[in-house]
């Protein structure tokens, strides 16, 4: 994991630090208020809210690449940092697919449920059909659904290959796939790992990386859906998403 900034650096990671927290706790408070509007002024709130978390963390942002469908689509991106999260919500605000223990989170689970987060537990396959059916269900209902198909994060430099399960929920209910390669990259154009949520990683030590970083740009792609019936299974389609956002790591287990 590179260095975030030297020690001089920390009067300005405080401010980054304590004005992220101000504009989530804002966010939150303002949540019922949203829930009044209709469904564009809602999405355009919820962007630039999210927009607001990453660029006060420090965080610059760069979004390029192909427009985004409308009603139903499963948008998938590879994983690496918590900040993945409201960057995918700036694309296209959507109910995330989380894994169970993000309901247990301080705070955070209970705004992850209150979203209408949909919860996987990774842990029982037989309940993976269930969250499969619920996912299809919700794409047909005109909803977008975001996944991180890797299952867990990476640093950014290796990436995990992408499940299959949650793409028979887009075959199922018949809507378009949304890849999505998000990277984070150094003042000087280097990739940064500094963003990565990995491992034994706390999320106040990876806040601190982040708000302490220097110059710190998050880069989002968006590649050209998969069109409904572009791939006849699950498997070739979570390949062709796979290729947008590079070349698959080693050893990241099952594939279902």
């Amino acid at each position: 994991m590179e260095s975030a900034r030297p020690w001089w650096g920390a009067p300005r990671a405080v401010l980054r630090l304590a004005a992220l927290v101000a504009v989530v706790v804002l966010g939150i408070a303002l949540i019922p208020a949203a829930g009044l509007l209709r469904e564009r002024p809602r999405q355009r709130w919820i962007r630039r809210w999210c927009l607001a978390v990453v660029h006060t963390a420090g965080v610059r942002t760069r979004i390029t690449g192909a427009a985004r469908p409308t009603g139903g689509v499963l948008i998938v991106a590879n994983h690496v940092s918590w900040l993945d999260i409201p960057l995918l919500a700036a694309v296209r605000p959507a109910r995330m697919v989380a894994k169970t223990e993000v309901r247990g989170w301080p705070v955070m689970g209970a705004l992850a449920a209150r979203g209408g987060t949909l919860f996987i537990d990774r842990d029982r396959l037989r309940a993976l059909p269930g969250t499969v059916g619920r996912v299809a269900e919700t794409l047909r209902g005109g909803s977008a659904v975001a996944a991180f198909p890797e299952g867990s994060t990476w640093c950014g430099r290796a990436r995990g290959r992408y499940h299959r399960a949650l793409f028979q929920a887009a075959l199922d209910a018949g809507v378009p796939v949304q890849p999505v390669r998000i990277r984070y990259r150094s003042a000087d154009g280097t990739a940064s790992t500094a963003p990565a949520f990995v491992g034994e990683d706390s999320l106040l030590a990876s806040l601190w990386r982040v708000v302490s970083a220097r110059g710190l740009v998050a880069e989002v792609d968006l590649s050209p859906p998969l069109p409904a019936g572009s791939h006849p299974d699950r498997r070739s389609l979570a390949e062709a998403a796979q290729t947008f956002a590079g070349d698959p790591g080693a050893g990241a287990g099952a594939h279902l």
